[in-house]
């Protein structure tokens, strides 16, 4: 059995890897649940995958933790510390999902394991690309992009020919406002950029997918992960969303 721990296990992703981790329960065996104040949702999970370790990064949620787990045999922690303590057990892959620059320590943290990281916290490229880079190069650990369209670029370049690949594509829906005039984008709401046309993803994400501020992370996360310039990197506008990233090639002289 392969061990696993998840960081961000109660978010959108988080949740979803869980899912699979629950389908595939004779291959896996969990080391630590790391999620933000949801307690009750992080105990759930931790009873079904029998995680040694869960992990509420808000230290108000621990009392509700440690009551709902209390019996089950998972460990329980809290704070910032432990979330960190929690990254940095040794386990064969790691599911780094944990929002925003909070994201990077844990994700350092499980980095220094030399094992697999399963990155969908593209903030910790964002804000510390070259410190990340070299921490997984010193390590001998293996980055793997989870964003759909780095996923589908790494695929695509699976065969290790980066030098061959003219331009890289990324896709993007456009959001909620994509066709609002500037009147109405000006009077948007919370909850209107929240609505996204076609997927459900986190409250952060989903705003910055409205303002395409979420691209412009994902084209940096492209850059430091690919190693392209950004010359050859480029954004396509592809509402259908059925297409999430490809790859030119350089034609033979």
């Amino acid at each position: 059995m392969r061990t696993v721990t998840v960081l961000g296990s109660t978010g959108s992703i988080g949740c979803s890897t869980v899912d699979l981790l629950e389908q595939a329960r004779d291959q896996f065996r969990v080391r630590a649940l790391v999620g933000g104040s949801n307690a009750a949702k992080l105990a759930e999970q931790a009873k079904s995958l029998k995680a040694e370790l869960a992990v509420v990064a808000d230290e108000k949620a621990f009392e509700e933790l440690r009551t709902l787990l209390a019996g089950s045999g998972t460990e329980v922690a809290c704070g910032r510390a432990a979330v960190i303590a929690a990254a940095g057990l040794p386990a064969d892959w790691t599911m780094a999902a944990i929002t925003g620059a909070a994201g990077l320590e844990p994700t350092l943290a499980a980095v220094k394991n030399g094992k697999s990281i399963a990155l969908a916290n593209k903030e910790a490229l964002v804000c510390a690309g070259d410190v990340m880079l070299r921490a997984v190069a010193d390590a001998g650990a293996t980055l793997l992009p989870v964003d759909s369209e780095h996923n589908a670029i790494a695929q695509a370049m699976a065969d290790k020919q980066a030098d061959q690949v003219a331009k890289i594509i990324l896709t993007a829906s456009g959001g909620p406002f994509r066709k609002a005039s500037l009147e109405e984008i000006e009077a948007a709401t919370p909850a209107q950029a929240l609505k996204h046309p076609t997927w459900s993803m986190g409250a952060k994400i989903s705003i910055d997918s409205a303002t395409m501020f979420n691209k412009g992370l994902e084209v940096i996360e492209a850059a430091r992960i690919f190693g392209l310039t950004e010359d050859r990197i480029d954004v396509l506008v592809h509402p259908q969303s059925v297409v999430h990233g490809w790859c030119n090639i350089r034609m033979a002289a």
